[in-house]
């Protein structure tokens, strides 16, 4: 499923055409993207699609290592799952606006909890983006282009 917060979503017919017209801003800008997942497999699957496209990806597993790993790496875009083993996705947010080098960094949430329930609660912490999983690459990267493009 994919929620935009902060825009209309697009039909999902429309994707293909809107990500074929923003690929070379992939290409061009070797973004940073830090992903905050203890999921190896999943991270796995995300560094390929964001290598893919030209994006430097970093990993955290865990809510203590994300913080630190932010500020040594100052990504561009963070994607960050809510459930994460020692504190939840919504602390490590509210974390990051502590510092001022973390706090206008655009947040992707991808988890495997309920957009119903979890949604408005992503978005008042300070995601740009939800999406459950699993997520389709094309919706992911478009997303990803959209917020930094």
């Amino acid at each position: 499923m994919l929620a935009f917060i902060d825009d209309e979503p697009l039909a999902d017919h429309c994707l293909p055409v809107r990500l074929k017209l923003n690929r070379r801003l992939a290409k061009t800008g070797g973004n940073k993207i830090l992903v905050i997942d203890d999921d190896q497999i999943l991270c796995l699957g995300i560094n390929a699609r964001l290598k893919a496209n030209d994006y430097n990806p970093c990993f955290a597993h865990d809510a203590e290592s994300a913080l630190s790993t932010a500020l040594a790496e100052v990504p561009d875009l963070i994607i960050l799952d809510i459930g994460l083993p020692d504190r939840d996705g919504y602390s490590v947010m509210q974390s990051f606006h502590a510092f001022p080098e973390l706090a206008d960094v655009p947040v992707i949430v991808l988890t495997g909890r309920n957009a119903l329930t979890h949604q408005r609660r992503c978005r008042d912490a300070g995601a740009k983006r939800f999406f459950e999983k699993p997520v389709t690459n094309l919706r992911l990267m478009t997303a990803i282009q959209q917020l930094l493009g």
